[in-house]
């Protein structure tokens, strides 16, 4: 089979820092080639993958995330690039998945994120206007939080190549914290833990947007010390070697986590997981085998002492057996056989005309959708 891989526009493949959905999308693309086939892939300049075609339909990366122009340059010239392949898996967003659904070719679209509020509204949105839609879901929790999407099934994106990830039997005694600079990320609640439980606290993570910066100003920067030692952003090597020699990886979220790639990436490391229970903790976590997962953080203080009755090498033996880059490859090989016949496009349901042409799509037939006034209903009004 030739499948097509659309990647964000933002960030090269292989991630020159840590990258998860960038590392998802490395192991996938090498791993389906691997497995036999054919494999195009669409990502941002500077993106290589052994074994893989790599097109970049930007000449340079974005000056920043989230540029729109872009986006839909990269968007509407990768799609026009994958017009000859078998199936389409698009990782790129939302503007990927309205624009994939439109193709003549099977399309599945990998939901990266939180099917909670405002991102929950921009995917029912999506789905009524382009009823052929099909989703990946990153875990059951996500796909539970919103059953009336078109979820084709569950993908095992939270994967490493064990392999490439170091083991050690005994730690250097102290605590991890390995995340996003937000509230909901519990960077704050990480250091409350260290410091009732009289355990150092190294946090490695960059702060670079505005919203970050302030979080670490206020919520952070006050209470670093010789105790509580801030690292700043680690590349994949490094950041594993700081996982593996810790005690335990503090994980004290308080929103809907979906991925959980760096629980993964520290249980293969055979580093223990301290967890609060929200989304795909308890799908990726076994609480007592692989660390511990508790509803608040409260409940967490009174575990942290009970980190050496894990056994490190049943942390590995778990990542081994569930999360490996194999189980990835073969969670989306289940989904794509059954999108093989849906190759016919329907159009997108909007109350105004589309665009007659698409620079980037010239030669290719688009649906033709009838406009929502005419000129003798606009005389009339």
């Amino acid at each position: 089979m030739h499948i097509g891989l659309l990647a964000p526009a933002w960030t090269p493949i292989p991630s020159p820092a840590y990258g998860g959905i960038e590392r998802v999308i490395e192991l996938q693309a090498g791993g389906l080639a691997a497995a036999g086939h054919d494999v195009t892939l669409v990502a941002a300049p500077g993106s290589a993958i052994p074994g893989v075609q790599v097109l970049s339909p930007l000449n340079s990366l974005p000056a920043q995330i989230g540029m729109a122009t872009d986006e839909w340059r990269h968007v509407l010239g990768g799609l026009d690039a994958l017009s000859d392949v078998d199936a389409v898996i698009d990782h790129s967003g939302l503007l990927g998945a309205l624009l994939s659904a439109q193709c003549p070719l099977p399309a599945l679209h990998v939901v990266h994120g939180s099917l909670e509020g405002e991102l929950l509204s921009l995917y029912n949105g999506l789905f009524a206007r382009a009823p052929q839609l099909r989703l990946a879901a990153v875990s059951r929790s996500q796909r539970q939080a919103a059953p009336h999407l078109p979820f084709a099934g569950v993908c095992c994106n939270a994967a490493v190549d064990v392999e490439e990830v170091p083991f050690r039997a005994s730690s250097e005694g102290y605590l991890a914290f390995l995340g996003q600079m937000a509230p909901e990320q519990g960077a704050s609640e990480a250091i409350a833990l260290a410091r009732d439980t009289g355990l150092p606290l190294l946090i490695a993570t960059r702060y670079d947007e505005p919203a970050e910066q302030e979080y670490f100003e206020r919520a952070i920067a006050p209470h670093l010390g010789p105790d509580v030692v801030f690292l700043g952003e680690l590349d994949r090597k490094a950041a594993y070697d700081f996982l593996s020699r810790a005690a335990a990886l503090l994980f004290p979220i308080s929103w809907c986590e979906q991925f959980g790639i760096t629980l993964v990436e520290a249980m293969a490391c055979g580093t223990p997981v301290l967890a609060t229970n929200r989304g795909v903790v308890s799908e990726v976590v076994r609480d007592g085998v692989t660390g511990f997962v508790r509803d608040t953080t409260a409940e967490l203080a009174q575990v942290i002492g009970r980190i050496g009755e894990i056994d490190r090498a049943a942390c590995r033996s778990h990542v081994a057996q569930h999360f490996s880059s194999a189980a990835l490859v073969d969670s989306y090989l289940t989904l794509l056989p059954p999108m093989r016949d849906l190759r016919v496009p329907r159009p997108m349901v909007f109350s105004a005309p589309l665009p007659s042409t698409r620079p980037l799509l010239a030669g290719h037939a688009l649906p033709q959708v009838r406009p929502a006034f005419t000129t003798a209903d606009r005389a009339t009004q």
